[in-house]
């Protein structure tokens, strides 16, 4: 049976709360790329049944209901965080940000964002950390789905810059074929240091704030 979705998104409308965002990331672990953070408020009266947890779709699958959300969305916000800003910050600082600076740009002020794991956001709306929120909360499985394919379609561009790595294929993803080509032909400008130090994790160092994309869309 597929899991109520909807419970986080009920329990805070019976608290009074009337407008919800969902917020996720999608890039945590690449050795490559930015990772991707999106904010998105839902309409919660007329749900579409597939929407769920990006990891559990098809890439075809998430393609169409990146589209349905996209359309339907009464606000959704999509910020890059580069390579750069991961190896000064560290990878959950930068996702931290992403996450903060997605919900700041939404075009409507959320009365609440349901958050996916993180903690301790800078809002202007309370935000509730959920724990696998991506399989648990609707708004925030929207969120996930965004995130995801804009990332993957950005690696997609970025593939056409560096053929050799094939980012198309593994977004960037520490795979056998990504550590084949990095042992053949290097970094490129693309490529998180930090992690190819430390696979997973970052260093601290200079602070420079990069946002590759910001979409809005509002209400009509």
């Amino acid at each position: 049976m597929k899991t109520d979705l909807l419970k986080f998104e009920r329990e805070y409308l019976e608290k009074g709360y009337k407008t919800i965002a969902g917020c996720d990331e999608a890039g945590r672990g690449p050795l490559a790329g930015p990772v991707s953070c999106a904010a998105v408020i839902m309409p919660l009266d007329n749900i579409h049944p597939d929407i769920d947890d990006s990891k559990k779709l098809s890439p075809k699958k998430r393609g169409v209901l990146y589209d349905y959300i996209i359309k339907n969305a009464l606000a959704y916000s999509v910020v890059f965080i580069g390579n750069e800003v991961i190896d000064g910050i560290n990878i959950y600082q930068a996702a931290k940000r992403g996450m903060e600076t997605a919900l700041a740009t939404l075009k409507i002020r959320p009365d609440v964002a349901l958050i996916d794991a993180m903690k301790g956001l800078k809002a202007d709306c309370p935000t509730v950390p959920i724990i696998h929120g991506d399989a648990l909360s609707y708004s925030i499985a929207a969120a996930s789905i965004v995130a995801k394919v804009e990332r993957d379609r950005l690696m997609a561009e970025y593939a056409k810059q560096y053929p050799q790595y094939g980012f198309e294929k593994h977004m960037g993803y520490p795979t056998p074929a990504h550590y084949k080509s990095l042992a053949e032909f290097g970094a490129c400008p693309l490529h998180r240091r930090s992690f190819l130090k430390n696979p997973g994790g970052g260093e601290s160092g200079g602070e420079q704030l990069r946002i590759e994309k910001q979409e809005f869309k509002s209400e009509n």
